[in-house]
């Protein structure tokens, strides 16, 4: 019997597949159709691995991703006099990721603008530098980043550690509790060995979901420095 998470940190899956496209630093009107979509398959069977509750949208998209994928594999018909040209099976989606990525621009410059009594804690932003960073930019990471972080951490481990949730009394609120204390305590802490503190599988699941609602609260703030640089998690606001 396992016990299932319900957690929705996810924004949505458009918000996927663009940080797919600008991880491999892809032209969004020329998709490579078989590369994201094996990606995006790999991030939706680790979230069904941590029985992390999937909204239907990502799936819609995966089923989407799978048949333009086979409409791109199919042969194209003889040519029979003058046809009219066919359209791009990924235009469609290229326009919905357009269109879904001006208005979250619009929305993080709308966010940006300042608003009463929200920016009173403005100033309490930690800003974030490494002492041995070499000039590669730091910046903030996503989720997604944090979940590609994991299944490396847990890849590493070998196959002894199996990532499934069982009964055993660990409360997924005293472990963000932990966290929590810890960041008072350090101020900062590198997300692998808060994953690794402990070599049980449980723990390391639990940690996990800790840190993505912890996220999704914005108590706390993760940075990495360069892509697949190491990554810090701070809390949000200077205790």
């Amino acid at each position: 019997m396992t016990y299932e998470i319900k957690l929705d940190i996810f924004e949505g899956p458009l918000d996927l597949l663009l940080y797919l496209i600008k991880k491999n630093e892809i032209d969004v009107y020329d998709i490579p159709i078989a590369l994201i979509t094996e990606q995006y398959l790999q991030y939706i069977r680790m979230m069904r691995a941590l029985n992390l509750d999937l909204a239907g949208e990502y799936l819609v998209l995966a089923s989407t991703l799978l048949l333009i994928k086979s409409k791109m594999l199919l042969p194209e018909p003889p040519i029979e006099g003058e046809q009219p040209e066919e359209e791009d099976p990924r235009a469609e989606l290229v326009r919905q990721l357009l269109e879904y990525q001006a208005y979250k621009e619009a929305s993080l410059t709308l966010a940006g603008r300042p608003l009463l009594e929200r920016d009173v804690f403005k100033q309490a932003s930690l800003p974030f530098t490494l002492e041995n960073a070499e000039e590669e930019a730091i910046v903030e990471a996503t989720v997604f980043d944090l979940v590609q972080a994991f299944q490396r951490i847990v890849t590493s481990l070998g196959q002894d550690t199996v990532m499934d949730i069982d009964t055993e009394k660990l409360s997924l609120t005293d472990r963000i509790h932990d966290i929590l204390e810890k960041l008072i305590e350090k101020k900062s802490i590198t997300f692998e060995d808060l994953i690794l503190e402990r070599r049980d599988r449980r723990w390391i699941i639990y940690t996990f979901l800790a840190v993505l609602e912890l996220m999704k609260t914005h108590l706390i703030r993760a940075y990495q420095s360069g892509l697949f640089g190491q990554i810090w998690i701070r809390p949000a606001v200077k205790s």
